[in-house]
């Protein structure tokens, strides 16, 4: 019985060791911090001029956008400008309450410079005069001076009720 929970003490402290040394690291300060932070709020502020233009040259050729629309599909460049090209002329953005996070992941599946943020975007409808207010968070990572992914997440519920939609619960 001694050996057993020897040998079960040692497993678990080789599976501890193993994963110790498989986590990821994280860090705030890193060296383009700045830039990866100024690219993101450039895409941001050129979001609340409506200049989609601008929003897509701060995109790298070949990136990836992800939850627009609610969807978990992805849009390529040429379809992030369509997408907006659509939103900008029949709406108003308008960023409030925004915070900004710079981090630095190392070893681990999603290893890269990040900028995450926080806010809300009160759209305004161009037409009608209707807001809609919508709190959101993206992830961006920033490579050679250029979002190459952005993940979007957002209040879809606020959007839907807004349009007249509602939420009928089942019947039980």
């Amino acid at each position: 019985m001694k050996i057993f929970k020897k040998s079960l003490a040692f497993a678990f402290l080789l599976m501890l060791t193993t994963l110790v040394s498989t986590a990821q690291d994280v860090t705030l300060e890193f060296q383009n911090a700045t830039t990866a932070l100024e690219v993101v709020q450039k895409y941001t502020k050129a979001l609340q001029a409506g200049d989609v233009a601008t929003m897509n040259a701060q995109l790298a050729p070949d990136a990836m956008i992800y939850g627009l629309g609610g969807g978990m599909d992805s849009l390529t460049v040429a379809q992030h400008k369509e997408y907006f090209t659509s939103s900008t002329t029949n709406y108003k953005h308008s960023i409030s309450q925004e915070l900004y996070l710079p981090v630095k992941v190392t070893n681990n599946w999603n290893e890269g410079e990040w900028v995450l943020s926080w806010g809300t975007n009160t759209l305004t409808n161009k037409a009608t005069g209707k807001t809609i207010v919508v709190p959101f968070h993206t992830a961006g990572r920033v490579v050679n001076g250029k979002i190459a992914y952005l993940r979007y997440w957002y209040d879809m519920l606020n959007i839907l009720e807004a349009q007249g939609f509602t939420i009928t619960p089942p019947t039980n």
